[in-house]
């Protein structure tokens, strides 16, 4: 195998993974996967209680309408997109990763119109 094409074996490799349908079952979020969320959450919006409540709700109302391994393959390529070089760009200029992102923020919009808004017009 030449070299070039042997960068390119794993992303393709993950492009073919991705595109893989989900499983009927895919809405069960690891206890693990919810917590790392919920800190992470903390981490960018305060160490309070109401933080806490939010965070939660939010993780909960991506849960329902996003099936898990969905939520690990866009979170996957949006870690990606961060990176530089050649395999970043792959990961920046493909309409299947942009479909899966576009996915995962719209259950965050609806998560945070569920969790933010909602519980700051005291309702």
């Amino acid at each position: 195998m030449s070299r070039a094409l042997a960068k390119f074996v794993p992303a393709l490799a993950l492009a073919v993974a991705l595109a893989a349908p989900a499983a009927a079952d895919d809405n069960d979020y690891p206890t693990e996967a919810r917590a790392d969320y919920v800190f992470g959450c903390m981490a960018a919006n305060g160490q309070t209680r109401e933080a806490l409540t939010k965070c939660a709700c939010s993780i909960d109302a991506i849960a329902a309408v996003l099936p898990y391994d969905k939520y690990v393959q866009a979170s996957t390529i949006l870690s990606m997109r961060q990176g530089i070089g050649q395999r970043s760009n792959e990961f920046r200029s493909t309409k299947l990763f942009d479909d899966k992102v576009a996915e995962l923020r719209r259950a965050q919009a609806e998560a945070e119109i569920l969790c933010y808004r909602h519980s700051a017009s005291g309702g």
